[in-house]
């Protein structure tokens, strides 16, 4: 693994106030900025920012770690995120819910329709490792609290991925708040997940 240059990320959306570093990227959010299509809730909400840099490479991970000690809202969030365009996208994060729990938890986004798995962890946790790997145009998303040991959250599938994808990082906050995400030790290389050694496919 080794460290991306940030000068090959590009930014949708730019917020208003964030700053790049060689090694760390931080993330003012602003109110009322979020990334959901349709499902459940029937809204459309595609006005996150995002930094993300492309690849061409059908075999990656790509890790970082975020920082959000400040977040204190409902839904407050940052993570990871492979963002195609505004129909296909897939992310990871934790959302703030209260000063009991929140949500860590991943969507996945094929042709405009979202879905959302979570589990709740204590509100304590302030700083998550987040692991992105491709395998053609499947995904595994991990995370971890250390860096070094990683929890899978998601296997899933991208339609709109046989070619080139984006891939990097967002912030944002759904309702009327804002915080600062802090995001640092980016690493992207070799694919980190596994080939399936166990039931062959039909």
């Amino acid at each position: 693994m080794t460290t991306p240059n940030l000068k090959h990320f590009q930014w949708t959306r730019p917020p208003k106030n964030y700053k790049v570093s060689d090694h760390q990227v931080s993330i003012t959010t602003e109110p009322h900025t979020d990334l959901w299509q349709k499902t459940y809730y029937h809204f459309v909400n595609d006005n996150a920012p995002l930094f993300q840099m492309a690849t061409q490479d059908k075999y990656f991970s790509f890790t970082v770690k975020t920082n959000f000690e400040d977040s204190h809202h409902r839904f407050d969030q940052c993570g990871v995120i492979l963002y195609q365009n505004s129909e296909n996208w897939i992310k990871g994060s934790i959302e703030y819910e209260n000063e009991n729990f929140q949500h860590l938890g991943s969507v996945v986004t094929n042709h405009g329709y979202s879905d959302w798995a979570t589990t709740e962890i204590p509100t304590q946790v302030k700083s998550m490792w987040y692991r992105l790997s491709r395998r053609n145009q499947d995904f595994c998303i991990e995370s971890s609290v250390d860096g070094v040991t990683f929890q899978q959250m998601r296997v899933c599938h991208l339609h709109e991925t046989t070619g080139t994808v984006h891939f990097g990082i967002y912030a944002c906050s759904p309702e009327e708040s804002s915080f600062t995400a802090i995001f640092s030790h980016f690493d992207y290389g070799e694919c980190q997940w596994q080939a399936h050694d166990g039931q062959a496919p039909d």
